[in-house]
């Protein structure tokens, strides 16, 4: 039998499994999945930015890859006050618009959420994110990728009116838990509880649920938070 290296490392990853994901991959991986993998790694436990960081260097830096990785990384250390530098902000939105511009249109999509990120979260400009999250929420539909979907609703559903947005929070949550998105599904545990009244039966659960796995994980923003 022939393992796919490349396979047994994304199930890894969908699984929160960073650095055996990482472990996975064999000296001739393609480096852009050993890079995704690591800015995952890093974004979700607050942890390995260095690695994070040299993993995307031994990219081509003209490739869409290195450009969208680079964004974020920059966008992250904004987000987390993760010893941010003076140029992290222009570098963010610069990296998101050459992916965008790459001709690929998934990762045209995954560029826009991302911009449309940038400038809700560090920004606090809804009215120049909205367009940019409902093109990627076109794409994802367009494609029929539920998991980048559940990201970018994730993210609309704050701007939405409470039944609506309770609706996207839950739909984002079963599309990852369907597709065995581990991390994912606790953040979406998470905020689904967030945006729930005290009281409620479903958030009490929720809350009894998430916990666990978060620590599991050591999603640090997660338990940092709560």
């Amino acid at each position: 039998m022939i393992v796919d290296d490349t396979y047994v490392a994304r199930r890894l990853l969908l699984l929160g499994e960073w650095d055996a994901a990482l472990a996975a991959l064999g000296p001739d991986a393609a480096p852009e999945l050993r890079a995704e993998i690591a800015v995952d790694r890093w974004f979700f436990r607050i942890d390995g930015h260095e690695e994070a960081e040299k993993a995307v260097a031994a990219l081509d830096p003209a490739s869409p890859t290195a450009h969208l990785l680079t964004a974020r990384l920059a966008y992250s250390r904004l987000l987390f006050r993760y010893a941010p530098r003076p140029d992290d902000r222009a570098v963010a939105e610069a990296g998101y618009r050459a992916a965008a511009e790459s001709g690929d249109e998934k990762l045209r999509g995954w560029a826009e959420y991302h911009w449309a990120v940038l400038l809700d979260n560090i920004d606090e400009d809804p009215a120049g994110a909205l367009p940019r999250y409902e093109t990627a929420l076109e794409i994802a539909t367009r494609t029929g990728d539920g998991y980048f979907e559940s990201y970018i609703i994730r993210h609309l559903a704050p701007h939405k009116e409470p039944a609506e947005r309770i609706a996207m929070l839950r739909r984002s949550l079963h599309l990852r838990a369907a597709l065995g998105a581990r991390p994912q599904t606790v953040a979406a545990q998470a905020l689904l509880a967030d945006n729930l009244p005290e009281g409620d039966p479903e958030r009490a659960e929720l809350m009894r649920t998430f916990r666990p796995g978060a620590e599991e994980l050591r999603v640090g923003w997660l338990l940092s938070e709560n």
